[in-house]
């Protein structure tokens, strides 16, 4: 199971999500539940505020380009933040437009897992 959250550093609203991110990941680890955020950004500013946030989840880099993949995901005004998660077939389950919360995401997952 895979958690994929796209975001940025300028994003006021994905820097609010990612303490729960953060939270979420160790919540459901033992389920085998991956989250990974691929940051819209520039390698260093990514890698300063994973630093600085103490992120322990899987940080990947991306260009504009991936707000062409957010898109065909479901993201039709290709905003941030976006969330998706894919099924252990890799079949996207839950589209997310905006910030996440424990809520949403144990509704999310919960019924999958």
């Amino acid at each position: 199971m895979l958690v994929v959250n796209f975001w940025a550093t300028w994003c006021a609203p994905c820097r609010e999500e990612i303490p729960t991110l953060k939270k979420m990941q160790k919540k459901y680890v033992a389920k085998r539940v991956q989250f990974v955020g691929i940051g819209i950004d520039n390698v260093s500013k990514i890698a300063e505020y994973s630093a600085e946030m103490n992120i322990d989840y899987v940080l990947l880099v991306g260009g504009r380009e991936v707000l062409d993949l957010t898109k065909e995901l479901g993201n039709r005004a290709e905003v941030l933040p976006f969330t998706v998660i894919l099924d252990r077939l890799g079949k996207v389950t839950y589209a997310h437009v905006g910030v996440m919360t424990e809520a949403a995401l144990d509704a999310a997952l919960l019924p999958i897992i």
